[in-house]
């Protein structure tokens, strides 16, 4: 069997959940973790006589999403019962939208390595969320949570425009980034907070029909999709290419045996029975709503990446890593802008900052290393009042002090020192301690300057000035040398 005679087809459906304090249609909190079923009310479980109004606050971060992908956004859009038996959904039906949905269109533009490619956006709407079956609480029993259920989420349905594992990958990373550029949700994978299905088929290549389509569930990282993908293909390739029919089958991926497997036979809509929410009317949209939203969109990944190559001359590279996350973004530009020099901005920012956000000890909110702090470090060391060396022991005192960085310098007495009389004294020291170095250095590998020089930042905790080391040294190799 030959997988280059086929092309892959894949359309994500790319569920969101919305950044409110409350359910789409109740007050219940959307909090994620709270002890199992604490968050539920007559009206998240469906029971008689209850009725959801819906959450403004959702309606607004779905419109805004909606505006920012370039979506046509309805003034009027309709809520939808989508009715099916499933254990985590005591009602037997979810709030969704189906025919007339809050947007449809829009785009979304990837790097695929190659080249930029647009991904189309079929459609935008607004649903809720079911509850969780819980499989390894109770040996042999299924236990159900429902704080989840009427949580609200935004489903983002692309167009079947992906031809690669790869592409599948970049379209998600993209789609999140700008979501949370937007604000309008953890994008948590982790929380599930953002959960995709994946729709792919299989052709010949250079065939314009469709294939017979699977849904590949259950995937919680970019990385699953990818290899979910990948194995769905080659499985759909390995059936043409034997003369076999592939079923429109739901498949759950099992990440640890990286295997997909049958879950039910797909339903199409009609086996739903949509019908209007009759307990809720359309949702009108004012146009002076939405234009005020528009207004206030924030600047999204690809303008930021322009602007950021243009106004601190930072190569592509650069540019990718520090506007891969919007607080990363701004604590940077911050730094930048307080220095005036956007190279030494980024060295720290991705260097120390994300290090120390690395140690998990805590997030940019958290941070005690304040951007106008980290930007008179910066200063200090272009006036050179400190050390590279020395300002990186500073760092890590303002981490954790949350004090400023100059008076951190002076407490610990980190100040460079260009005097010659100390800093003679100190090199003086390290020839002793170290003479074998020494000695060939004397007698012309000068190659072993930096060596020395090392030992006396050392020796110095990093206050010495090695620009004056340096001249010492070759002044001290002279002396010992004698005239030419």
């Amino acid at each position: 069997m030959s997988a280059d005679k086929y092309e892959m087809v894949v359309g994500l459906e790319v569920h969101v959940q919305l950044k409110t304090r409350s359910k789409a249609f109740c007050g219940c909190s959307a909090d994620f973790g709270a002890a199992p079923n604490v968050n539920t009310c007559p009206v998240c479980l469906g029971l008689p006589g209850a009725l959801p109004v819906v959450n403004e606050q959702a309606v607004m971060l779905a419109a805004r999403a909606a505006i920012s992908l370039g979506c046509t956004v309805y003034h009027s859009s309709v809520f939808a019962r989508k009715n099916y038996f499933y254990p985590d959904l005591p009602k037997g039906y979810q709030i969704t939208q189906f025919d007339e949905p809050l947007a449809t269109g829009g785009t979304v533009t990837i790097d695929t390595g190659a080249g930029e490619r647009t991904i189309g956006i079929t459609r935008l709407h607004m649903e809720e969320d079911a509850g969780k079956s819980v499989h390894d609480r109770f040996p042999g029993e299924t236990a159900i949570d429902l704080n989840r259920a009427g949580v609200p989420l935004i489903e983002i349905v692309s167009e079947p425009d992906m031809r690669t594992a790869r592409e599948a990958g970049a379209y998600l990373r993209t789609l999140r980034q700008i979501l949370q550029y937007l604000g309008v949700s953890d994008v948590s994978m982790e929380q599930g907070s953002l959960r995709v299905d994946a729709n792919v088929s299989a052709r010949l290549k250079g065939e314009e029909a469709l294939g017979t389509k699977t849904e590949v569930k259950n995937m919680n990282s970019f990385s699953g999709v990818e290899r979910a993908l990948e194995f769905e293909f080659t499985r759909q390739c390995g059936l043409l290419e034997r003369g076999e029919t592939v079923v429109q089958h739901t498949l759950l991926w099992d990440a640890s045996k990286s295997e997909a497997r049958v879950s039910r036979t797909k339903e199409g809509s009609n086996d739903y029975r949509y019908f209007p929410e009759p307990d809720l009317g359309p949702l009108v949209l004012d146009p002076d709503w939405l234009s005020m939203i528009k207004l206030s969109l924030p600047e999204l990944p690809d303008k930021r990446k322009a602007r950021f190559a243009s106004d601190f001359s930072l190569d592509a590279e650069d540019v990718d890593k520090l506007t891969a996350d919007s607080e990363l973004a701004e604590y940077f530009e911050a730094v930048a802008r307080a220095t005036g020099d956007g190279k030494a901005a980024a060295n720290w920012v991705m260097g120390e900052v994300q290090a120390l956000l690395n140690t998990g000890k805590g997030t940019f909110d958290e941070l005690s290393v304040r951007p106008a702090d980290l930007a008179q470090l910066i200063s200090m060391i272009r006036d050179g009042l400190v050390s590279h060396a020395a300002a990186k022991r500073i760092f890590s005192l303002m981490a954790e002090s949350g004090k400023p960085a100059a008076q951190v310098a002076h407490e610990h007495g980190l100040l460079q020192v260009g005097d010659d009389a100390a800093l003679a004294g100190w090199i003086s020291e390290v020839m002793t301690e170290h003479p074998e170095e020494s000695r060939r250095y004397i007698g012309g590998e000068r190659k072993l300057q930096g060596v020395l020089v090392g030992f006396v930042m050392k020796k110095s905790a990093g206050k010495a000035d090695p620009k004056r080391v340096n001249q010492l040294l070759v002044a001290r190799a002279e002396a010992a040398v004698g005239p030419g």
